[in-house]
């Protein structure tokens, strides 16, 4: 059973179609055991309250140091039970600590067909103002391993969609938040899926 965390900074959409798919039955060997963010007014703790989920407002600045933050993430999933963690626009980089106690157990979505347009920087309306200038006429959207690198870990799954005559950055995102919100409850089905036969496998 993957038992995950998600992490995020916004307003929570593609949090809420994970969610939705548990909610409606469609990814069984998953579920959301706490919720995330460095932004006390962000639209996805209130969405976890919302239903019932433990969420928490958790920000590098409570801390005097890098480390005392790493800690307390790592102390949080632990007493939640968290063994997945779910990047869903979480704006900051994940303490290397965590990623390192959650190797191949840490996932974001990125709003382009990586390895393309990821990196520093590369976030929001900038991914899409970069597609639109290379002169791409497809753009989609990624979901991958995190790794110490932004944007850099394998991929699980990414949907294309197509970059159209007139495209602004904004109608562009908002092609490609539709593409992200079918895919990111897909791969996570996908990962739990394939636990879960490695789970039978050993007993």
């Amino acid at each position: 059973m993957l038992s995950i965390a998600v992490f995020g900074s916004g307003a929570g959409s593609n949090f809420m179609a994970i969610l939705t798919a548990i909610q409606q039955g469609n990814l069984p060997a998953a579920r959301i055991s706490l919720v995330l963010s460095n932004n006390s007014g962000a639209g996805i703790l209130g969405i976890a309250r919302a239903n019932g989920l433990p969420a928490i407002h958790l920000s590098r600045k409570q801390f005097p140091d890098e480390r005392s933050f790493a800690d307390t993430v790592l102390s949080m999933l632990r007493d939640h039970g968290a063994n997945f963690i779910a990047l869903a626009g979480y704006m900051k980089q994940v303490p290397p600590e965590v990623v390192a106690a959650y190797r191949k157990r840490i996932v974001n979505i990125h709003p382009a067909l990586l390895p393309r347009f990821g990196g520093a920087g590369m976030y929001g309306l900038r991914v899409h103002e970069a597609v639109l200038a290379s002169g791409e006429t497809t753009s989609g959207a990624t979901v991958h391993y995190v790794d110490e690198e932004y944007d850099n870990g394998p991929v699980v799954l990414q949907q294309t969609v197509p970059v159209l005559p007139g495209d602004t950055p904004a109608s562009l995102a908002a092609r490609v938040l539709a593409a992200e919100h079918q895919i990111y409850p897909a791969a996570i089905g996908r990962i739990a899926q394939s636990e879960r036969a490695a789970e039978h496998h050993h007993n």
